[in-house]
């Protein structure tokens, strides 16, 4: 196939339809009829010989060589609006959409500021938040279905970059009318009263040691310091009792609710968590690990001035979040 007779618009066709698998929903986005965009679609198979897109109940599918041809065109695409300047990015102009993969935990102590903000700053951006807990997550990056994710991330691969968002130890949260609310808390304390921790993956999904290991991108899976835990109860002769473990931590304060569990969480969390409910927050009786929030996302991003502008924005509001930790 010949470049010559290659309509460059009909790569962001594509781009728009492999992100949204929707016709219509891209054509939105490219502010074509659902026609057109199904018009530009077939001109783009006839020159690849491939239909590229599989109608189904769950939306327009790619074909094998449409996903192998994925991630080179879209990072072409980028590549060419950057060193053109065929999109200058204004934020208070700017209809861009970001898609971003976090937890709840920091959907609500990062995100949700960062939404606020960006009402006054961008009020035509969009966010769309997908779960980081996924296991093709690392792929979703890749194929640059997703911009950036936020979260604890023990390995990234070098094809990927990562920026130091805040750093947070642990909190142990209790209802109001505990036992042990009255008083510091106790190593006793943590092995009498039963746990509910935050699991987003265990060894069925190849976690180890707390951490999923996806194509070079190690995240973590539990969201507390399990082994700091167990190290400081066995010196005591104890033993820890989970009796519940969740994948959603705003689950929690449902689940403290008139009983005597205690919950570990990351600190920030139990901030969130205690504003106008029923909750207390304190501090673990043995010496837990301080983790470290990063944001990571694909080098071929990195000289995208939207999202230099995006990245920054998510560290103002990290950094705000870190600093109420008081």
């Amino acid at each position: 196939m010949s470049i010559g007779r290659m309509d460059l618009n009909l790569l962001k066709v594509f781009d728009a339809v492999y992100e949204e698998r929707n016709l219509v929903l891209a054509g939105k986005r490219l502010n074509l009829t659902q026609s057109a965009v199904s018009h530009a679609l077939g001109r783009l198979r006839e020159l690849v010989g491939d239909e590229l897109f599989m109608r189904t109940g769950k939306g327009m599918v790619p074909t094998g060589r449409a996903a192998a041809m994925a991630p080179a065109l879209r990072d072409a695409l980028r590549r060419i609006e950057t060193t053109l300047g065929v999109e200058p990015f204004a934020p208070a102009e700017s209809t861009r959409r970001f898609v971003i993969a976090a937890n709840d935990h920091l959907t609500s102590v990062i995100i949700a500021p960062l939404s606020r903000e960006l009402q006054h700053v961008a009020p035509g951006v969009e966010l769309v938040i997908r779960p980081s807990t996924r296991l093709d997550l690392a792929e979703q990056i890749d194929l640059g279905r997703i911009d950036l994710a936020i979260g604890i991330f023990a390995q990234v691969p070098d094809r990927l970059n990562s920026r130091t968002l805040m750093s947070q130890g642990e909190a142990i949260l209790m209802r109001r009318g505990h036992p042990a609310s009255r008083r510091k808390l106790t190593l006793r304390d943590m092995a009498k009263y039963p746990l509910v921790t935050v699991s987003v993956g265990g060894q069925e999904e190849g976690a180890v040691g707390g951490f999923i290991l996806e194509r070079g991108l190690a995240r973590q899976s539990e969201m507390f310091d399990r082994q700091a835990l167990e190290e400081a109860l066995q010196a005591e002769q104890e033993a820890p009792h989970a009796r519940v473990t969740v994948p959603h931590s705003l689950a929690i304060p449902e689940l403290l609710r008139d009983t005597d569990m205690l919950s570990i969480v990351p600190a920030s969390l139990a901030v969130a968590l205690v504003k106008d409910r029923d909750l207390l927050r304190r501090q673990p009786p043995y010496q837990s690990g301080t983790s470290t929030i990063r944001a990571v996302w694909h080098r071929r991003d990195e000289h995208d001035a939207a999202h230099v502008w995006l990245l920054d924005m998510v560290a103002k509001t990290a950094h705000a979040a870190e600093e109420s930790l008081g």
